[in-house]
């Protein structure tokens, strides 16, 4: 069953507060800081059901993960939400273009991060 919400993005600070976040909502985390080591915990962990994904990472950015999970065969199904603090005109439709099944804006609206992980898990995953 992918039951866990995969946390990718390089602040400390970020995972640590959508880590409490969603932990107090009954929701099991696991969590890199890297795209390219979150994407290996993807391809190695079948209990993921959703992909949090911050835009802008050194290595590789947000965009250019996106391309590597929705070109592998093994893991284009999870929906992957685009978390960014880029809020300008036209970076929803850029995140959406990429590949993005769903975006967020930093600071993330708690409600609407929880509507969105109900949405996209299509079931309730809470304990």
């Amino acid at each position: 069953m992918r039951d866990k919400i995969l946390i990718i993005d390089d602040d400390p600070r970020n995972i640590f507060a959508l880590v409490a976040v969603l932990k107090a909502n009954k929701y099991h985390c696991v969590t890199s800081v890297s795209a390219i080591a979150g994407i290996s915990l993807l391809l190695n962990q079948d209990d993921i059901g959703i992909v949090l994904l911050d835009m802008m990472m050194p290595e590789m950015d947000g965009y250019q993960a996106i391309a590597e999970i929705k070109n592998n065969k093994q893991i284009s199904e999870v929906p992957v939400i685009a978390v960014t603090a880029q809020a300008m005109m036209g970076d929803r439709e850029k995140c959406l273009e990429a590949g993005a099944d769903a975006y967020l804006s930093k600071p993330i609206d708690i409600d609407a991060l929880l509507k969105v992980l109900e949405h996209y898990m299509k079931r309730d995953v809470r304990v």
